[in-house]
């Protein structure tokens, strides 16, 4: 009898050599959930999310002085001591004229001005406005000067044809901003300096900002970003064409390692001047929201994305480390929240997305920190402030009682979610000598919340105190949660409760035993409860949360994105709700 040779037909990625054009980075351990909004992702632990602009149709003053409810692509530099953000506005909907560019900055990062535009509406000649579109928006020049940039274009579709051009101007360090000039017209669309508003960069009599022009306009690695909107090379000015949303950072080898949108990668060793064929890393599961690449300020590197092929529903906002740049490991959550959308518009995709954080070259902010920017629902701005180096366990017990920290400053090792209408912060509360947390919330739609990672533990004894100002008004929800984020205990002191009493620190005891799967709990040295059931199995716990709303699963993997309305006074503040945290303790 002849045997048959036998062949077996495994994957490509099998017999391909991460780091090497043929995979230019691999992702280990990228699975998810998607039917939680924090993918079943560990935290990283002392992430501060803080949102910069909460959109608001009906009182504009509180947002952005303008009101309108599309927000999104944001950008960040560090210059000068300040953070620069820049994102693009529509009154509705993504793609649908009027349009402009608006920028805030902060000293610190944490707290933010009022927005103004930087590059007003634009109004076309033959009737119509046009609208904004930008992959890049800073370009700190060897000389120096800090340019800001973005993109105009006409509805519904702006690129190629539908293209204008760049547009261009200084950024000055007492905050004012230099004339606006177009750095590079869609020519083939039929657009220069004759039949656009503004003159051509060349036009400037300032020499340092014609240098500073030049200079980014040789930086192939920059520039590489403009493809998009223009969609024509018939000048060669790009090196590769044909993908979005390009993310660039350096291997400690100086190779240049690039990140597309849906999962496509390449790399250069002449500093963008070539590239190799860009390939579809299998690894990188992710769909049409942006991957962000960078070296940490500990020589590691992440990558940050919605690790998710699921373009609609963008959640969580996850990081995968490397120690070499090639390959990721440890995917763990930035942002695993995903408020309510309060504003319908055209495609407006759920989730925290288009993630970018300081390009090379653009800024590097005092201490370790990595910061992030990105937007909520395609409706809000926020940041994200990162603890460097990038941390998921605990070890040893958690005696926290916040004295030693600043009033309104960072809180380590907590995790802080904080909305403009839903701050959390370190008060001077009772006293300037004894601090406390204070979660407060006027938000009708969204909360605050801060969680306590502590060491995995099978039993645990966890005591902390809590002052109500206002029992009836607001909730505050109390959870003890695994690695999962199952949340087998879950506490509620809610509006007509009677168990705390207001304007009173009460101490509360939790004793939590996985092993058993029960939990018993004390108030103010006064058991309230004995062994209660777990809802829901767990093996080990290893969070503790504190949240001001309901737990919540909306949106959904389900959710339309066209479907509903207009949530009702969403712009309106509710009563507010406030409750202190003090002397949390976990062993």
């Amino acid at each position: 009898m002849r045997c048959l040779p036998v062949f077996l037909m495994l994957p490509a990625l099998a017999f391909a050599q991460p780091g090497t054009p043929a995979e230019p980075v691999r992702v280990l351990n990228g699975a998810i959930d998607m039917d939680v909004h924090d993918g079943r992702l560990r935290p990283v632990i002392g992430v501060e999310n803080i949102e910069v602009m909460r959109a608001n149709r009906a009182h504009p003053e509180t947002a952005d002085n303008i009101g309108w409810t599309y927000n999104h692509a944001p950008m960040l530099a560090y210059w000068n001591g300040k953070f620069y953000l820049e994102y693009l506005s529509n009154p509705f909907g993504e793609h649908v004229a009027p349009g402009q560019t608006l920028i805030t900055t902060s000293v610190d990062g944490r707290n933010w001005t009022m927005p103004h535009t930087v590059f007003p509406i634009y109004l076309l000649k033959e009737a119509g406005m046009a609208m904004m579109h930008q992959r890049m928006g800073f370009y700190v020049a060897p000389n120096g000067r800090l340019l800001v940039l973005a993109f105009y274009g006409q509805a519904p579709n702006p690129f190629n044809e539908g293209g204008i051009g760049r547009v261009v101007r200084e950024a000055f360090k007492d905050g004012s901003y230099g004339p606006i000039y177009f750095i590079r017209y869609n020519t083939h669309a039929g657009w220069n300096e004759k039949n656009t508003t503004f003159p051509f960069y060349t036009a400037s009599s300032d020499r340092g900002f014609l240098d500073a022009c030049n200079a980014l306009l040789a930086d192939k690695l920059k520039t590489m970003q403009w493809w998009e909107e223009q969609r024509n090379n018939d000048d060669g000015f790009y090196t590769v064409t044909g993908l979005q949303a390009p993310s660039v950072f350096h291997r400690k080898d100086g190779t240049a390692v690039v990140f597309w949108k849906a999962s496509w990668s390449a790399l250069s060793n002449d500093e963008g001047k070539s590239w190799s064929k860009p390939v579809k890393v299998p690894s990188i599961v992710t769909s049409g929201a942006k991957v962000w690449g960078q070296k940490m300020s500990d020589g590691r590197y992440a990558m940050v994305y919605n690790p998710a092929n699921d373009g609609i529903h963008r959640w969580p906002l996850a990081i995968a480390t490397s120690d070499d740049g090639i390959t990721f490991d440890r995917m763990l959550a930035i942002h695993g929240e995903v408020a309510p959308r309060r504003y319908m518009g055209h495609s407006k995709d759920f989730g925290s997305q288009y993630i970018r954080g300081i390009s090379e070259g653009d800024g590097n902010p005092p201490g370790t920190d990595m910061w992030l920017t990105y937007s909520g629902n395609k409706e809000d701005i926020w940041v994200s402030r990162v603890p460097v180096p990038v941390r998921y366990k605990v070890d040893g017990p958690v005696s926290d009682n916040f004295d030693k920290l600043d009033a309104g400053g960072k809180i380590p090792d907590w995790n802080i979610y904080r909305s403009q209408w839903a701050p959390v912060r370190v008060v001077a509360f009772p006293s300037a000598s004894n601090k406390s947390l204070l979660l407060e919330d006027k938000d009708p739609y969204d909360y605050a919340q801060a969680v306590r990672v502590f060491a995995e533990s099978k039993q645990t004894e966890i005591r902390f105190r809590v002052f109500p100002h206002a029992a009836a008004k607001g909730r505050l929800e109390v959870e003890v949660l695994d690695a999962g984020g199952h949340r087998p205990v879950r506490l509620v002191f809610a509006e007509g409760g009677h168990v705390l009493k207001a304007e009173t620190w009460h101490s509360v005891e939790l004793r939590v035993n996985a092993s058993a799967g029960t939990y018993d709990l004390s108030i103010d040295g006064k058991s309230v409860a004995k062994q209660v059931a777990f809802a829901e199995p767990v093996t080990t716990v290893e969070r503790l949360l504190f949240r001001t709303g309901e737990f919540r699963t909306l949106p959904n993997r389900q959710s339309d994105r066209y479907a509903g309305a207009d949530l009702p006074n969403a712009g309106e503040v509710v009563p507010m709700a406030a409750f202190n945290i003090d002397d949390v303790i976990v062993k």
